[in-house]
């Protein structure tokens, strides 16, 4: 049996536990902070040392800071860390002595530990993952690898969730997957309570996931809402999915690498033009009778200039 906290960081991503990918009770999270958590879960994944009981680990301020934006300031970092220490979340996994599913709540670090001063240089930020969690960790043997920079690329907390749901997913026989819809909102993380109407949903949730999803990541997807009839609400959700390849993945790659700036409008295909269009030609119809007035007027001896305005004006 293949245990993930033995699977090395490649240039597909980190291997990232499903029992991490799939947790739920985390609506209380930013994209932020799901960003943030993923690049210190890779920091502590790689050191080799994620199942020791005894292990923190310590990385500076600036180098989470760059790979979010570009702000100067500690205090976003902190606010998200803070987030993730005392956010409550529900971990689902299989207890190994009984084969039982289990819950365990748990927040997702431990403790943090920076320097009192807000230094944007080299402040540094020491942390811990809760032990019990890596417990569960040290016996995972499903996950899905995750590329740090495609978290930080996106701005929907919905989009990052679906974006680690299909990783984790993207090495089965099959590419479709139904799920009701409770479960389907339980693993995005959206809050109870909100969304609830089922255009609400597709235009908050699923079409900022889906637009991030396509444009930025490796993986394709498409999501399919059902109902029993027109008017009847949402009961289920079919996901079907894809590795990019040629074309499609490149370009989702340029865009990652591009500003964040205009992004949204890129990827909606809403981005004005900025050079001059040239002038359009007529039909084919068309130029057949501009050629065959061209003709007569220089059959008649026009001048140069009158037959310039008057393509001219057919090109307007």
């Amino acid at each position: 049996m293949s245990l993930t906290v033995k699977q090395y960081t490649n240039f597909e991503g980190f291997p990232k536990a499903a029992e991490l990918i799939e947790i739920t009770g985390a609506h209380a999270l930013e994209a932020s902070d799901r960003a943030v958590f993923n690049q210190l879960l890779k920091i502590a994944h790689d050191s080799n040392r994620l199942v020791d009981p005894d292990a923190d680990w310590e990385i500076t301020l600036a180098s989470l800071r760059r790979a979010s934006s570009k702000h100067e300031s500690n205090d976003r970092m902190k606010e998200s860390l803070r987030r993730l220490r005392r956010t409550e979340v529900k971990v689902t996994y299989i207890e190994e002595s009984t084969g039982k599913r289990r819950v365990m709540e748990t927040h997702l670090l431990d403790f943090t530990d920076t320097e009192d001063e807000d230094e944007a240089s080299d402040g540094t930020v020491q942390f811990g993952i809760p032990k019990r969690l890596r417990v569960v960790l040290a016996r995972s043997n499903r996950w899905g690898r995750i590329r740090c920079e495609v978290s930080y690329a996106m701005t929907s907390k919905y989009a990052i969730a679906l974006y680690e749901l299909v990783c984790l997913r993207a090495n089965r026989d099959h590419c479709v997957e139904v799920l009701s819809y409770e479960e389907f909102r339980a693993l995005l993380n959206v809050p109870p309570g909100t969304y609830e109407r089922g255009l609400d949903f597709q235009r908050k949730v699923v079409a900022p996931a889906l637009l991030e999803v396509n444009g930025l990541s490796d993986m394709g997807v498409d999501i399919e809402i059902r109902r029993r009839h027109a008017r009847a609400p949402i009961h289920e959700v079919c996901i079907s999915w894809w590795k990019k390849s040629g074309e499609e993945y490149r370009a989702a790659m340029a865009e990652r690498n591009r500003p964040k700036v205009g992004r949204m409008a890129r990827l909606r295909g809403q981005v004005e033009r900025t050079e001059p269009l040239a002038p359009q030609l007529p039909s084919p119809p068309l130029q057949d009778k501009v050629n065959a007035t061209v003709e007569a007027m220089r059959a008649s001896g026009a001048p140069e200039a009158d037959i310039e305005a008057f393509l001219k004006s057919q090109a307007a």
